[in-house]
């Protein structure tokens, strides 16, 4: 009897501790990296081709960590500008914005500004490339 006794007090005073828990939820958002993505590789640009496009190379992640794709030629569009994909810090983490093809003419420079596009549309001339008059 006197055990019963000693085992009902011992957890009614058990039951009357606050409990102690850690909760960790990780939410596994589509597309939202955790890890920010290497440097670019630097990639040497092959010459000009006729009707073609240079996509640079980028990090793809592959659900475990981020493998380089190399920069490929594609078909120009007539009356179209090339904006290279990027990655960019979002909601935590970071998100691949794809390359797209967006109306008008690339931008004529008359000197040359770093390739730095200041209108912010995404077009990117590669290094050296508007000297040469490639962009």
């Amino acid at each position: 009897m006197r055990i019963a006794t000693f085992a009902l007090a011992a957890l009614a005073a058990a039951a009357t501790l606050p409990a102690f828990a850690q909760v960790n939820i990780n939410i596994n958002v589509p597309g939202l990296v955790q890890v920010a993505p290497p440097p670019p590789r630097y990639e040497v640009m092959p010459g000009p081709r006729p009707g073609q496009v240079w996509v640079p190379g980028r990090w793809v992640w592959n659900e475990r960590d981020y493998v380089w794709q190399g920069g490929r030629w594609e078909r120009d569009r007539p009356d179209y500008v090339y904006a290279p994909g990027r990655w960019v810090q979002a909601g935590g983490g970071w998100r691949w914005v794809d390359d797209q093809w967006k109306p008008g003419k690339p931008p004529k420079h008359g000197k040359h500004d770093r390739g730095h596009d200041h209108d912010d549309d995404g077009y990117h001339c590669p290094p050296g490339q508007a000297k040469k008059g490639r962009c």
